[in-house]
């Protein structure tokens, strides 16, 4: 399955620059890009991207409202957010409103086409030490950990053992061999909890897991 990509940033030589590098490879094509993200519902909505890279600052519309847009469509392409800085509180934000992790600006080009084949995957995450970084500077108070705490009361044991695992980072594949489940188990787990946490996706699970006091 060819990956289709649209990309978001106000800098014509970044856009051009990612656009190269991602269609090195023959199974991405990107297919729309804009330089901020004010028609961004449309531009899903005609190209029907797997993945949206969006700048986390641009003029107009940036990267925070262009995730909160795509986070309210129906099956919603996966989001990540380019930025310049590991932490930034604009993409911790970023993250709890939907999206699926980001990327640093500097990525080295073979592990932004991994990054970009991960979130079309379904298995969008941030690396376990980003994750562990960005929690614990950014780390929720007051309502959003009793809102998080009360959400995880729904989950079952089994369940919650999944959750944290997201929230460390592990893939399928390693959640399946650590807990003794298959994949095809461990997608309904994730489904569910997932539904009964109200995320759109595992990065929000890893949030609300931590907020909680899981992980």
């Amino acid at each position: 399955m060819t990956v289709k990509v649209a990309l978001l940033d106000d800098e014509d030589l970044v856009r051009s620059g990612i656009r190269m590098i991602l269609e090195a490879d023959p199974e991405i094509e990107v297919v729309a890009e804009a330089a901020d993200g004010s028609g961004v519902v449309e531009l899903v909505a005609r190209h029907r991207p797997h993945v949206l890279l969006t700048d986390i600052q641009m003029p107009g519309v940036g990267g925070l409202e262009v995730t909160r847009r795509v986070a309210a469509l129906p099956d919603p392409p996966a989001v990540a957010v380019l930025t310049t800085f590991d932490l930034d509180e604009y993409v911790h934000e970023a993250l709890r409103g939907g999206a699926a992790g980001f990327l640093l600006k500097d990525t080295r080009p073979r592990e932004l086409v991994a990054a970009v084949h991960t979130l079309a995957a379904g298995e969008a995450m941030l690396s376990p030490r980003i994750t562990r970084k960005l929690l614990s500077a950014f780390s929720a108070g007051g309502t959003a950990v009793r809102d998080a705490k009360s959400k995880v009361d729904e989950l079952t044991a089994r369940e919650r053992e999944v959750a944290v695992a997201v929230a460390q980072g592990s893939s399928n594949a390693e959640i399946a061999a650590d807990l003794y489940m298959s994949q095809s188990t461990v997608k309904v787990h994730i489904g569910r909890i997932m539904q009964k946490l109200d995320a759109v996706n595992r990065t929000q699970v890893a949030i609300i897991t931590h907020d909680a006091g899981l992980a």
